[in-house]
């Protein structure tokens, strides 16, 4: 099992407010809120990133669609719509 580890970060007076009336809603400290929010964010932005890498790795091998092809198809797109909607 990991050691826990602290971190210190500086809260404006209205964030610390927000966050100790959800914490005390929620039943448990600030503290344990802010871990869990910490780690929800950090498990979004390496998901993200992996996103991110997904399309940088996929440009590397050429695997691309080129940008006017994919404004025909977008400007078909629209076209469908606008024809749906005037019928």
């Amino acid at each position: 099992m990991n050691k826990p580890a602290r971190i210190t970060a500086e809260l404006s007076a209205e964030t610390l407010a927000m966050v100790e009336e959800v914490a005390a809603w929620q039943g448990r400290s600030a503290a344990e809120f802010a871990a869990e929010a910490i780690q929800r964010v950090a498990e979004t932005e390496a998901d993200y990133r992996a996103f991110i890498q997904e399309g940088i790795d996929a440009a590397d091998r050429g695997d691309v669609v080129p940008h006017a092809q994919v404004m025909a198809e977008l400007d078909a797109m629209i076209e469908r719509h606008r024809q749906r909607c005037q019928s």
